[in-house]
């Protein structure tokens, strides 16, 4: 019964070690990219999970690759998270706020027409990104042309927009921040020798590599307190054309660093495809060797894998992802073991409350079931 017992992450007290996983939704109010109402009571009524870590946010207004994402930049945003905020402290819930920059997973449409940015003018094979406009009404994916690579005038406003991104989430109500450094986005294409060909101070090393991100961390702690950054890592997932055969070690060396500087949390995003890898399990113990924060992984857990990686001491908490789209009141029937609804793929990104805040809990679904059998039988 590990993952429904309480937890104590950093400062912050979660009523069990459950947690929502950060999902693009893409429901945000437009022109503007602003958090709504809608958003609020989605995350509302998943607030019975230990923590609630939001889909990934702009950091800036060039810092987007998918239409319709919510970013934290803006006064407007602000104040749309905030309704999102009060609305899952009123139900109980904690929740982080993942903040992000897509780098080369990108397309001129969200750049003001100019390229998209990167360590290095290299283009993801393969890779394509979700645009809505006038020219794809419906929403469309297209491939994402080659990036500019970056200046060191370009790292440095990078690395400020994070620290103050890390400061706009707090102000709207958020009890941290998730800095996504996994699945292929601009600090991952550091960390990768494949997207990162580098030859100054962020490139060729595996030291090197790793400066951008904890030059992100340095920063954003330093304005919102480390015991307030997770970060979240993925050295096993090689999707948008990421396969890079130092990429294990040089997080685990990242690791050390991130545990040196006092992070709350490593997130570690972990494949969850039918033949992806499996995380070995020397990986494990060699991440609690370097690390000595808090460990969270997401990648396709149910209660008896989640488990057994914390009783194993490999993990302190356990993401769901996909389950919580169609069932939020997850953490209830998983600790009564009740059937799981299965989610409707069509509205996953984009649309109104229909996939998204129309799914009944199971105590819903009973009574509604009820409510049909008296109506035939009168």
């Amino acid at each position: 019964m590990s993952l429904f017992m309480s937890y104590k992450l950093a400062s912050l007290a979660l009523n069990n070690r459950i947690v929502m996983a950060p999902m693009t939704r893409a429901r945000t109010m437009q022109p503007g990219n602003i958090p709504n109402d809608l958003m609020a009571q989605y995350y509302a009524q998943r607030a019975s999970a230990g923590l609630i870590i939001t889909e990934a946010t702009q950091i800036s207004d060039d810092s987007q690759g998918y239409s319709f994402t919510p970013g934290v930049y803006t006064a407007e945003q602000i104040e749309g998270w905030k309704k999102v905020t009060a609305a899952v402290h009123q139900a109980g819930g904690k929740i982080f706020n993942q903040i992000w920059h897509v780098g080369r997973v990108s397309h001129p449409i969200f750049q003001q027409g100019n390229a998209p940015i990167a360590p290095s003018a290299i283009a993801p094979v393969g890779t394509k990104v979700w645009i809505v406009d006038e020219a794809h009404p419906e929403g469309q994916m297209v491939d994402c042309p080659e990036p500019r690579a970056m200046v060191q005038a370009d790292i440095d406003r990078v690395v400020a927009d994070f620290a103050q991104a890390g400061v706009n989430a707090v102000a709207a109500g958020f009890d941290g921040i998730e800095i996504h450094g996994g699945n292929g986005y601009l600090i991952d294409q550091f960390l990768r020798t494949n997207s990162n060909h580098r030859t100054d101070a962020y490139g060729g090393s595996q030291e090197n590599r790793i400066r951008f991100l904890l030059e992100i961390v340095q920063a954003v702690s330093a304005k919102i307190g480390a015991n307030k950054v997770g970060v979240r890592l993925a050295p096993y997932v090689t999707f948008k054309d990421m396969a890079c055969p130092e990429i294990v070690d040089t997080i685990l060396l990242a690791a050390k660093h991130l545990s040196a500087l006092g992070v709350a949390y490593l997130h570690l995003s972990e494949a969850d495809w039918d033949d992806a890898p499996k995380v070995p399990e020397s990986f494990r113990v060699e991440l609690r060797k370097v690390f000595k924060g808090s460990i969270i992984v997401a990648g396709r857990y149910d209660v008896a894998r989640a488990n057994e990686v914390i009783d194993n001491g490999y993990a302190d908490l356990v993401a769901f992802g996909r389950p919580f789209i169609a069932n939020p009141d997850l953490p209830y029937r998983l600790m009564h073991q009740l059937p799981l609804s299965a989610f409707d793929k069509g509205p996953l990104f984009g649309g109104s409350a229909a996939g998204y805040t129309d799914y009944p809990t199971h105590n819903e679904a009973l009574r509604a079931v009820i409510r049909t059998a008296d109506d035939e039988v009168a």
